[in-house]
C-alpha cells in the first residue's frame, strides 16, 4: 500500500472519531476515487499514482467553481473550495512560480525545443516533475507562450 493512500485512510479514522461530518466525507470522495482505479485497473496505485487522482480531482473543482462563478451560485463555490483546501492537505506542496519556470526552462534546453510543435516533448518532462504541484493548465500556457516567442 502506498504511504499517500494508508495517511489518507489514517485520516478517515481520525475525522470519524473527532466527529468531522464534512471532512470525513471529502477523504471518502477521495478514497473511493482511489478505489475505483484499483477496480478499473486492477493494480495497487503507488504513490505517484495517488497524487494523479487526487490532482484531477482537484482540477474537476476548479473547473466547477468556473461554472459556479457564471451562475453566481457562492454556495456551491464554498463547497468545492472546502474540498479543493482538504484534497491539497495530501498532495506535495506546491510549487512557487520561479521553480515552476525553472523546471519549463530546463525541460526546453534539454529537449531543445524551438517551436510550438516541440510543445509534447517539453511537456512529457515537464509533467512528472510538478503534477499535483502546480495548475497543469497554467504551466502549458506557460510553455506554449516560451516556444511562440522563440
Amino acid at each position: 500500500m502506498s504511504d499517500l493512500k494508508k495517511q489518507i485512510q489514517d485520516a478517515a479514522i481520525s475525522a470519524m472519531k473527532s466527529g468531522e461530518k464534512e471532512r470525513l466525507a471529502i477523504i471518502r470522495l477521495m478514497t473511493s476515487a482511489i478505489k475505483q482505479i484499483e477496480v478499473d485497473e486492477r493494480i495497487e496505485p503507488d504513490d505517484a499514482r495517488v497524487i494523479a487522482i487526487l490532482d484531477k480531482m482537484v482540477k474537476q473543482r476548479r473547473e466547477s467553481i468556473a461554472q459556479f462563478k457564471k451562475a453566481q451560485r457562492d454556495d456551491l463555490i464554498k463547497q468545492e473550495s472546502l474540498e479543493i483546501d482538504i484534497i491539497q492537505e495530501f498532495l506535495p506542496q506546491a510549487l512557487s512560480e520561479e521553480e515552476v519556470d525553472e523546471i519549463v526552462t530546463r525541460a526546453i534546453a534539454q529537449t531543445g525545443a524551438s517551436s510550438i510543435k516541440d510543445m509534447g516533448k517539453v511537456m512529457g518532462l515537464v509533467r512528472p516533475q510538478i503534477i499535483g504541484r502546480a495548475d497543469m493548465g497554467e504551466v502549458s500556457g506557460r510553455i506554449k507562450t516560451i516556444l511562440s516567442t522563440s
